[in-house]
């Protein structure tokens, strides 16, 4: 259990609203600061001077409560995670679309901590396929779901909708903060995006990376508590606040400041889409076009990921296989050769994977280790990916 730490309590309006108070005196006996979100239909079912008298601290209930302060912004900035208890259909309906028309939906949107959801409803509600639809949309951007269970509803019906029990969203609540702690004090060093090799001071060679993958994950790793250095290649994307950046555009210079930021770190992840050849000769103006054949000798540029490999000591080494075909069985021929400890691998076919969309993972270590982080939105992979190395990290 871990104890001492500031949560965001958002209470919507069903019958297990009562519930959660019970669950806000346990999170108060036990030393966590906790801040309750209450929406207007919550408080039909109990009261904001409830929760206001177990946390000593106000309940909030509207956009408009100490607006000078942004509330919606403050809260989820000062928290640690963020528990919805109970969670309605309305509201997990609300999120999956995207809509913030009160104070807790616009917290959820805008939270970039952990964000945990405990539905409960009557079973017909929760069983129907629009629900379903709602809360898979939901775990495949990042929220964590605490399934309800079968009991005793308020409709005096038997069926699964009845709230989790205290414990299980208490262990749901605790292995969130952990996983945000994971990487408390470590050193992380990230690569990520495309290198451009220039062939005159217009044209280059380079690939379709944005460096979309590399930013989400220095961004959850920053999140995990961790000192993050990111390696970013030419890219329009914004970097994560937090994070410190060294920006390269050709290979050789991400192999230099590879050898500087990422030896020695604790943990090294590279995504970056590394041109493999340079022009061998860089014109120092621009080739004008004529209607003759163009020969243009390549050069080799220099193996980042190989070198961290010989250097690696005692760095946990990932490297990022994008493979058009037999994906895995080159992947782990790269993880052997490149003295890595596991390798992401992803199919980019019809340029898959690369942007700022979907895309999907297999993750793969030792002889035989593979473990599938599935199809989602980069964010979420960013999170699961982490998830995989920490526990890898830990059992080795």
């Amino acid at each position: 259990m871990t104890a001492g730490t500031r949560i965001f309590l958002g209470v919507s309006g069903g019958i297990a609203a009562y519930k959660a108070a019970a669950l806000t005196s346990t999170l108060v006996q036990r030393g966590d600061g906790v801040d309750v979100v209450m929406t207007a239909e919550a408080e039909r079912f109990v009261t904001p001077l409830t929760f206001a008298s177990l946390t000593g601290r106000p309940a909030y209930t509207s956009l408009w409560d100490l607006p000078e302060r942004i509330p919606h912004i403050r809260l989820v900035r000062e928290a640690q995670v963020a528990l919805v208890v109970p969670a309605t259909a309305n509201l997990i309906a609300k999120l999956a679309a995207g809509i913030a028309d009160d104070l807790l939906t616009a917290a959820l949107l805008a939270a970039r901590i952990p964000r945990i959801l405990a539905p409960a409803m009557n079973e017909a509600m929760y069983e129907d396929p629009a629900t379903q639809a709602n809360i898979s949309a939901l775990r495949a951007r990042g929220y964590e779901i605490v399934d309800p269970e079968r009991g005793f509803l308020a409709e005096r019906e038997l069926g699964v909708g009845r709230l989790a029990s205290e414990e299980r969203i208490l262990q749901a609540l605790d292995r969130a903060l952990s996983r945000r702690l994971a990487l408390k004090g470590k050193r992380v060093a990230i690569t990520a995006g495309p290198t451009r090799e220039a062939f005159d001071p217009v044209r280059f060679l380079s690939n379709a990376s944005t460096g979309a993958t590399g930013i989400e994950l220095a961004r959850e790793a920053a999140l995990r508590g961790a000192s993050v250095t990111l390696l970013l290649g030419p890219t329009q994307l914004e970097p994560p606040a937090g994070v410190a950046v060294v920006r390269i555009v050709t290979a050789r210079e991400l192999y230099e400041a590879a050898l500087i930021h990422a030896v020695g770190a604790d943990l090294v992840i590279a995504t970056a889409a590394v041109a493999d050849w340079r022009p061998a000769e860089h014109r120092e103006s621009k080739l004008s076009k004529c209607a003759e054949d163009l020969t243009v000798r390549l050069a080799p540029n220099p193996d980042v990921l190989a070198a961290l490999g010989e250097r690696k000591g005692s760095t946990f080494l990932v490297g990022f296989a994008a493979e058009t075909d037999d994906h895995e069985t080159r992947a782990r021929k790269k993880l052997r050769e490149k003295h890595l400890d596991a390798i992401a691998v992803n199919d980019v076919r019809g340029e898959r994977g690369f942007g700022t969309g979907d895309n999907e993972l297999v993750l793969l270590w030792g002889d035989d280790g593979r473990r599938e982080l599935g199809r989602s939105d980069k964010k979420a992979l960013a999170a699961r990916l982490l998830d995989a190395v920490e526990e890898l990290i830990r059992c080795s």
